[in-house]
């Protein structure tokens, strides 16, 4: 049986080293013609997404991530306001795509190959490329993130929504900080509640994937308003005066932008934080969106992680999610003997409601930040309901 997968970033990988341990024939077709590493931040590790990775035989040591025990909130001067126990593992997209890559067989793995569209029929599927290529297989799974071209083709109306705030994100050397406030930052996962914005800070893997310490870095999130037609448009403005939609190469940033950004932190974080954005090499910003897609399972096309639903990074289930859809996709075709149509319509219906339902509740921990004005909305954004509520394991339906 084999196996066709779109998008080779983590999402798409999970789902492809799952399907050849279980004895598929599995290629995967990545849009970008060079190597993924480098890219994104931090990630937040869940039990589901370590059961997966045991099962690809992913390594699971101490070079996987950083043990933080911990969460604190800092007020505006930089002392601690609150403080709750709560023990995760944080990885980098770095490390865990380095990992899974490993995980895949090298001459399976293609780059360079963008999704132009897709055709099946009841025996087979096939994914034509925008350089004239085609492959043809039993199964097509579209995991090819946020803007999915295969779910663009099959579910047109499920289209990114902005929810009126980005994320800035960055990492800093733990040695670029001053001495007091590494003892401050390093261990603990670190809250900040300006108003209508959101602050997060949390160790991870340095730049070389290194764990050990002095070798780590400060990972970040800032959520900031910044309204569509204006601000967004704005950001999206290039060193070149380009405009680009919704997102922007981080290089490409125009220095009084991050200039701005600086300076908003001196403004409004607490020190401690403030220095972490001053020390992060290459400060950039993701846009906020909900994905909601009607239907996973399309005939012999199953969409996966990012590509079906996109919940706000508030949960910290992304990558989670992903891997879950993956497992659960696996699980299915395993059950139901390799019957594609069978598999991918028990596979929707295993895990369409929960993806919705992370979603929701992604909604409802960033209503403030989007503007809400409800005590509803309000509440969650109090620092004992942030530590309590912001991407921690959840039971969802």
């Amino acid at each position: 049986m084999r196996a066709l997968v779109i998008g080779g970033s983590l999402g798409g990988l999970l789902c492809a080293n799952l399907l050849a341990r279980a004895g598929w024939d599995v290629e995967v077709f990545e849009q970008s013609s060079e190597e993924l590493t480098g890219r994104g931040a931090g990630i937040i590790s869940h039990p589901e997404l370590f059961q997966a990775l045991q099962r690809i035989g992913v390594p699971l040591d101490d070079s996987y991530g950083v043990d933080v025990p911990i969460r604190t909130t800092h007020n505006r001067s930089g002392a601690t306001i609150a403080t709750l126990a709560v023990r995760q593992i944080f990885t980098t997209w770095g490390r865990l795509h380095q990992l899974l890559r490993e995980a895949f067989p090298r001459e399976r793995y293609h780059f360079g190959a963008s999704f132009a569209r897709l055709e099946q029929d009841a025996r087979e599927v096939t994914a034509r490329f925008a350089d004239g290529r085609a492959a043809r297989g039993d199964l097509l799974v579209g995991a090819d993130g946020v803007r999915s071209s295969v779910r663009a083709q099959l579910a047109p109306a499920a289209r990114p929504r902005y929810a009126g705030y980005v994320g800035w994100r960055g990492l800093a050397e733990e040695n670029a900080l001053a001495r007091a406030v590494h003892r401050e930052l390093i261990d603990k996962f670190i809250f900040c509640l300006p108003p209508r914005e959101m602050m997060l800070c949390y160790p991870v893997a340095g730049f070389t994937n290194s764990t050990r310490p002095g070798e780590r870095c400060l990972n970040f999130v800032w959520y900031r308003p910044a309204d569509e037609s204006r601000e967004l448009a704005r950001l999206c403005t290039d060193v070149n005066g380009k405009h680009h939609d919704m997102s922007i190469p981080p290089p490409l940033i125009r220095p009084e932008v991050l200039a701005q950004l600086r300076s908003a932190a001196d403004d409004s974080l607490s020190p401690q934080l403030a220095e972490v954005v001053r020390h992060t090499r290459q400060p950039f910003f993701q846009p906020i969106f909900d994905v909601e897609s009607p239907h996973m399972a399309f005939g012999r096309v199953a969409l996966a992680g990012d590509a079906a639903f996109v919940a706000r990074p508030h949960v910290g289930m992304g990558v989670t999610k992903g891997a879950c859809d993956a497992t659960a996709l696996a699980d299915c075709l395993g059950e139901s003997g390799n019957d594609v149509p069978t598999a991918l319509a028990r596979y929707e219906s295993r895990r369409l409601r929960f993806n919705a339902a992370v979603v929701t509740h992604a909604r409802e921990l960033g209503s403030w930040l989007q503007g809400v004005d409800t005590p509803e909305a309000q509440r969650h954004h109090t620092p004992e309901a942030v530590m309590a509520e912001i991407a921690v394991t959840r039971d969802y339906p």
